[in-house]
């Protein structure tokens, strides 16, 4: 984790270029919960319509949804490619379009506590400061929800992420 000096904003992310020309961002935290009530929070329905948005559909391995995500905006479609509870989650969003994208989560017993890796990969190079700032305001919903938390005001949110991962963003050129 680093901190935005200018607005001392913890940075949970880093961003880096993949060999195929996409964008990475990978999201690192630690819960004070087990690593079941984490599972449960991103593989639970009513759960994820508390802290990220309506997912509706097939979620077992191989299954389709839809989902429409509270702090971007973002809506479309996805298929659960891995599932090892309590492990390892891996989605594939609006698969075999354009803008295809995966997301890996990661999670490990950590003491009393679980630490998860959230990595985004597929991602336009040219948004990858937008998208590190909209993640960690995932992973931080995430975090507000398993301790009775509310969302946060994602557009207030975002304005103080987005600079510090302006400053980390890997050149488009």
């Amino acid at each position: 984790m680093t901190r935005d000096k200018a607005a001392g904003t913890p940075i949970l992310g880093s961003l880096r270029s993949a060999a195929d020309g996409t964008g990475i961002v990978r999201m690192e935290n630690r819960f004070d919960t087990d690593i079941d009530d984490v599972w449960s929070a991103l593989t639970d329905p009513v759960r994820l319509g508390r802290w990220i948005g309506r997912v509706e559909g097939d979620l077992r391995l191989g299954g389709e949804f839809h989902r429409r995500f509270f702090a971007s905006g973002s809506e479309g479609t996805g298929r659960v490619d891995a599932c090892e509870p309590p492990r390892r989650l891996l989605v594939t969003l609006d698969p075999g379009q354009p803008d295809e994208n995966v997301i890996e989560v990661m999670l490990a017993a950590d003491g009393g506590g679980t630490s998860l890796v959230w990595e985004e990969r597929g991602l336009p190079r040219d948004k990858l400061a937008a998208f590190g700032a909209g993640i960690q305001i995932h992973v931080e919903d995430l975090a507000a929800h398993l301790t009775g938390g509310e969302p946060c005001d994602a557009d207030a949110r975002w304005d103080q992420l987005q600079p510090g991962y302006e400053v980390l963003a890997p050149h488009a050129g």
